[in-house]
């Protein structure tokens, strides 16, 4: 990470910070301010809020919200910010209780929410910067990969599609190449070899550094390599400041999934997957019930214009009802204000050689059965607000899945059908990862990701990813 974006971070941090110290005293207290009774005596509220802006800055670097692994992709770096500022503030609730310390509670409600919305708008601009440097090549950690040449392909080829992670594969040491290789051919996926592959030991690994100029190791499940071998080859990366990182062979496990546990010097890997029953499913629920009423209440009116344009616009229901496949395969009713002529469903036959969606789904950009102001609100994705009913009413959560059809469930592969252990969302990682534009594959692929890694943390992040989503309108059609 280069140093300016290191110090623009602790800088962004500093003033999200003081932002949401001062509007809160602000806020509280007004122009004049006022004091604390810590039992010392009455203290300004103004040393308290810099002894709290400290401490809250503080905590966010101990919290390691600020290494280099978790920024640029994932959720973890939002993870860390929240958690970091939950916990602090837990802990003065806790100390004001045992010590009875009279705190003002409108004062800390103000702030902690304030300054979570400072802090992650903050992380989030920087992390564009971030990424758009790392797309152009910069703030990159250039790593060697080492493993069986199947291994490589694929770490390279997943590597290379997330440059936002700032990895950038240099080049690569097959440890299985074809005896008719010459140390030079494909046999990584495109990356050259640095040098020729004589035997899976670390002399040649090594070599390979030299000549690649990389910054980290990445071990794929498959080297060759006995754990002696491993350890001395860490032994001699580390006196050359050479990073090793293994790659086991796992694919699309998140962060939380993964428990690693010494046991007699191996470290075992124990992944684990959501279950969203008990606490878990209460919380899921709860959740959607207190947003979607918010919502509602904020959004009734909107949707009553948004009812009424319907309806002069074109002939037709007001609300589109379309049979979707729920949780455990159960079809249900799910709502949207209708973007089309009334007959859309009729005129579809005429329609399926023009179709430029991928698998069971059917996707026309220009589809001529969409209305005038069909076209606005799908692009604006405001004719699924009415699915906010579904959500109250239990078919349906805020996040999830996409909703499919049973023609489309008809096609499922055994895979596939992991996607109905939820219930589906009006908004998913399909909805902040580019919509219709995704291919189908790659829509699974995100619905599968997100039931085998469910976590609170992960509704919070894609909810806010939505708004961005909607507002670029990107594969919204």
């Amino acid at each position: 990470m280069p140093v300016d974006h290191a110090a623009m971070i602790v800088l962004a941090d500093f003033m999200a910070v003081a932002m949401a110290i001062a509007g809160a005293q602000l806020l509280r207290f007004g122009p004049g301010g006022s004091s604390a009774d810590l039992g010392q005596g009455p203290i300004p509220y103004a040393l308290v809020s810099v002894v709290l802006g400290i401490s809250w800055w503080c905590v966010l670097g101990l919290s390691g919200s600020r290494d280099i692994r978790v920024l640029g992709y994932g959720p973890e770096e939002y993870k860390r910010v929240t958690s970091a500022s939950l916990w602090l503030f837990g802990g003065i609730a806790v100390l004001s209780y045992v010590f009875q310390l009279e705190t003002a509670r409108g004062y800390v409600a103000v702030a902690l929410p304030l300054g979570l919305v400072c802090l992650l708008a903050g992380r989030r601009a920087l992390r564009g910067r971030l990424i758009r440097e790392r797309q152009l090549g910069h703030a990159v950690s250039r790593v060697l990969l080492v493993g069986a040449s199947q291994s490589v392909q694929h770490l390279n080829l997943q590597l290379s599609r997330h440059p936002e992670a700032g990895y950038q594969p240099v080049a690569a040491y097959v440890t299985d190449p074809k005896p008719e290789a010459d140390g030079q051919g494909d046999l990584a996926g495109g990356l050259r070899m640095p040098v020729p592959r004589r035997s899976p030991e670390i002399d040649g690994v090594l070599a390979a550094v030299e000549a690649s100029a990389a910054d980290a190791v990445v071990i794929s499940g498959g080297a060759s390599l006995d754990p002696s071998a491993l350890r001395q080859l860490g032994w001699a990366l580390t006196t050359r400041e050479v990073g090793m990182i293994m790659a086991p062979a796992l694919t699309d496990i998140a962060g939380p999934r993964i428990h690693t546990q010494p046991v007699a010097g191996l470290p075992l890997i124990h992944v684990t997957t959501p279950r969203l029953d008990g606490p878990k499913g209460l919380a899921k629920r709860g959740f959607d019930l207190a947003v979607t009423l918010v919502l509602l209440l904020v959004l009734a009116v909107p949707m009553l214009v948004i009812a009424l344009w319907v309806k002069l616009d074109s002939p037709g229901p007001v609300i589109f009802r379309q049979t979707r496949i729920g949780r455990a395969g159960e079809p249900f009713r799910m709502l949207k204000f209708r973007s089309m002529v009334e007959d859309a469903e009729k005129k579809l036959s005429d329609l399926r050689g023009r179709n430029e969606g991928s698998g069971p789904l059917f996707k026309l950009r220009d589809d001529p059965r969409v209305t005038r102001f069909g076209r606005f609100i799908r692009r604006h994705s405001l004719d699924e607000l009415p699915q906010l009913f579904n959500v109250l009413a239990g078919s349906m959560s805020l996040i999830g899945p996409r909703p499919p059809l049973p023609q489309e469930v008809e096609r499922y592969d055994k895979a596939a059908h992991r996607r109905l252990l939820i219930k589906p969302g009006i908004t998913g990682l399909w909805q902040v990862s580019g919509r219709s534009d995704l291919s189908w594959d790659d829509s699974i692929k995100l619905d599968l990701y997100y039931v085998e890694n469910w976590s609170m943390i992960q509704d919070l992040m894609i909810l806010f990813r939505t708004v961005g989503a909607v507002s670029t309108k990107s594969g919204a059609y």
